[in-house]
């Protein structure tokens, strides 16, 4: 069985079916995504370039420091203060190295600009390296074992982290720069053939493959993070446009709902002064208050006028309901009703038609029902609504169940159940929105305007309540009208059993 809720009068805001915007959107989305996704370097040349220079620059007195502290170190290990004028060509080669960067960040970055300044910058790291090479290939004669071996080793070491952790961002920048020192070590171990040198330059060659590894990796990594950061911006710039989109969609629609809301009243209003004077004329005719009709024809016509005059303006009292209900305008008239006797009220005002098609309705009614706060004229509205509809729909000697009771949450119901046709599964939606009208009614003699069932879910969320209506194809329909348990009204104890105090009297000091 097929069963739909309702809270909400607000069915017709936004024009879902117009999706072809949402599709340029998706598809838009969904290209920069496989775009990113990618992970090319050169879609990020400029942002990598400009990292670098900045990571470069911030760490511009390291390697000045570290140059003097091993050139100090050099000279107490060699007693040879010659050992200093090798920190002057590394000294010189950093100083160029900052210049360059400085230069670089002052100019405007494009990704052309970024692929030169790398080229620039890695001729920088080269020059360098020459300078390591330079101290490589230094010899001490004057120190015991191998004590000036393990100092250019560890120097070097430090020197290879140094460079690894400020230019990763720069790649190949560490093959770059030790390269030559590899070479000179290499070239010296051939030489002399001593197990130092040798070990030394294993030690040193395998430092420069690892850490090319790891500024690989390490730049690959910020490489995926810029990818995500990019992404990131455009699914929100994406996101931001959409919204928006769908903001103005809205709004439109909700002008353009409130302009029909304001139109219908308007013409309504203006139909129904015309249409009370046809009413009035036609009901003095058919009484014949004016004197008689000879004419039988035209006493059939006078009922015809009437009957047809009244079908219109029940249907302009409608469209004026619904028209203040979404324009914000309905006001409810709120006092202590009994769900009880609205409900029976309102099965004796449909009981002649019922009648008429022998249709017997039967109640089911909980004892003690409490009062609710709620517009009475609202509910009966409500009641009398699903009730015309279900004997409208119930075919000749069928069966009409009203239920009235309490609900698992401490609220009231009035549930209207009947044997009709059923409403299919498709057809709810339609059912429940304005001017909808499934294929039965359509198909009926006896087809109405389409606006019972919003009106009903209009004041029922006016009430904070809600609306269900079960249906089955060829074994009946079901609605339930819910009002909260906030809007029953709890009964207070009998008067006669509070105690009765005597009235105070009044003193004067």
């Amino acid at each position: 069985m097929k069963i739909g809720v309702s809270t909400s009068t607000d069915k017709n805001i936004v024009d879902r079916s117009r999706s072809h915007r949402n599709r340029a959107v998706s598809k838009a989305v969904r290209q920069t995504r496989e775009r990113l996704q990618i992970g090319h370097s050169s879609n990020f040349d400029r942002e990598l370039m400009l990292m670098h220079i900045d990571t470069m620059l911030q760490g511009a007195a390291v390697v000045p420091i570290f140059a003097i502290v091993v050139a100090s170190i050099g000279v107490y290990l060699t007693r040879d203060a010659l050992i200093f004028f090798w920190a002057i060509p590394i000294l010189t080669a950093h100083a160029i190295n900052m210049i360059l960067g400085r230069r670089a960040k002052k100019q405007e970055m494009s990704v052309e600009s970024a692929r030169r300044w790398r080229q620039i910058l890695l001729l920088g790291q080269l020059f360098t390296g020459l300078c390591w090479a330079v101290f490589a290939m230094q010899s001490c004669s004057t120190c015991g074992g191998d004590s000036f071996s393990l100092y250019k080793g560890a120097v070097l070491l430090v020197a290879i982290c140094i460079t690894a952790m400020s230019s990763f961002m720069l790649p190949r920048a560490v093959p770059f720069c030790f390269a030559p020192a590899t070479v000179a070590l290499v070239v010296t171990a051939i030489l002399t053939r001593r197990p130092s040198d040798i070990a030394l330059t294993a030690v040193v060659s395998v430092a420069v493959i690892f850490f090319t590894f790891i500024t690989n990796r390490m730049f690959q990594s910020n490489l995926k993070i810029l990818s995500f950061q990019s992404e990131k911006d455009d699914l929100i710039a994406e996101l931001e446009v959409a919204k928006s989109m769908s903001d103005e969609a809205r709004r439109r629609a909700e002008e353009a709902n409130l302009a029909k809301s304001r139109f219908l009243a308007s013409m309504s209003h203006e139909l129904r002064t015309p249409l009370n004077a046809i009413l009035g004329f036609s009901e003095v005719m058919s009484a014949e208050v004016m004197g008689p009709l000879n004419n039988a024809t035209y006493r059939e016509y006078t009922t015809d006028i009437h009957r047809s005059g009244q079908h219109l303006l029940n249907l302009i009292n409608e469209i004026l309901d619904l028209s203040r209900i979404e324009a914000g305008k309905y006001e409810l008239n709120e006092e202590a009703i009994s769900l009880l006797d609205i409900a029976e009220d309102c099965i004796g005002m449909v009981q002649l038609r019922a009648r008429g098609k022998n249709i017997s309705i039967s109640s089911q009614i909980e004892p003690q029902l409490p009062s609710v706060w709620a517009d009475e004229k609202s509910l009966r509205q409500v009641i009398l609504n699903l009730l015309s509809n279900a004997v409208k729909f119930t075919p000749q000697n069928g069966e009409i169940t009203v239920k009235v009771g309490w609900t698992a949450g401490g609220g009231e119901y009035v549930a209207i159940k009947d044997n009709g046709p059923g409403i299919p599964e498709e057809e709810i939606p339609v059912v429940l929105s304005a001017f909808g009208q499934g294929s039965i009614a359509i198909k009926s003699a006896e087809q109405g305007t389409g606006l019972g069932l919003p009106i009903v879910q209009a004041i029922l969320a006016k009430h904070d309540g809600q609306f269900v209506l079960k249906s089955k194809l060829r074994e009946g329909t079901e609605v339930i009208a819910i009002l909260p348990a906030k809007r029953v009204l709890q009964s207070l104890p009998a008067v006669e059993d509070a105690p009765l105090i005597g009235r105070r009297k009044k003193s004067f000091a």
